[in-house]
């Protein structure tokens, strides 16, 4: 998946065509999030220089080998390889499902982009509303613009500060982001879509965008 403009365009041939229509796959490869996880842990620890290397190499062979153990034991080796292949997808849409909507198609801050810490958090990312079923299903990442601003504030205190956030930032001037969970999803598609298309800049925040410039 491209998620900018410049990355796009670099793309040719096969990758091209499917990156033009990127967002319609977005959400089936959501279920590949939890395998991607393992694979990109792999690459990292096989990069030298890795601090801590050896130590995480033991404890992912020790997670793997108890795993796989526990599941051989009561299970055969192709009912443990059909829970496996379940079990990193329900990862991968759980995961991915509760991260993507609160950054996927925001703005993007360059890091020399000269803006204040409240600024930075509240314009790249977006709130989910839906109420408390979705409070749940998320993890209380729904309020991520609260959660970066105080991330080490308790999840059941989010939703007390979130009014405060949100007349400030309306005082201020300041974009404050809030949509429904199908609303987000439908953003990420069609700003997935935009970029591979290269119809826009992905960067749609104006005040950012100025910066930008």
């Amino acid at each position: 998946v491209a998620f900018h403009e410049e990355e796009a365009r670099s793309r040719r041939g096969l990758k091209a065509r499917l990156t033009r229509h990127q967002g319609w796959f977005f959400l089936p490869l959501l279920l590949l999030a939890g395998a991607n996880l393992h694979v990109a842990s792999a690459r990292a620890l096989a990069a030298r220089g890795a601090k801590g290397r050896w130590t995480d190499v033991a404890l992912l062979a020790a997670h793997w080998g108890l795993y796989l153990t526990g599941l051989l034991l009561v299970m055969t080796p192709l009912q443990a390889l059909a829970f496996v292949v379940v079990h990193l997808a329900v990862l991968g849409v759980c995961m991915a499902g509760a991260f993507a909507p609160n950054h996927v198609g925001m703005p993007v801050i360059d890091r020399g982009a000269r803006l204040d810490f409240l600024s930075r958090q509240v314009l790249t990312s977006r709130n989910v509303s839906g109420g408390a079923w979705v409070d749940f299903a998320m993890g209380g990442l729904n309020r991520q613009v609260e959660h970066h601003l105080f991330p080490s504030m308790p999840r059941p205190n989010l939703p007390r500060v979130q009014p405060i956030v949100r007349a400030f930032c309306d005082e201020h001037g300041i974009a404050y982001t809030e949509q429904t969970l199908v609303g987000s999803y439908r953003s990420i598609i069609g700003h997935l879509n935009r970029v591979g298309l290269k119809a826009g800049d992905p960067f749609t925040c104006q005040s950012a965008a100025h910066l930008r410039a």
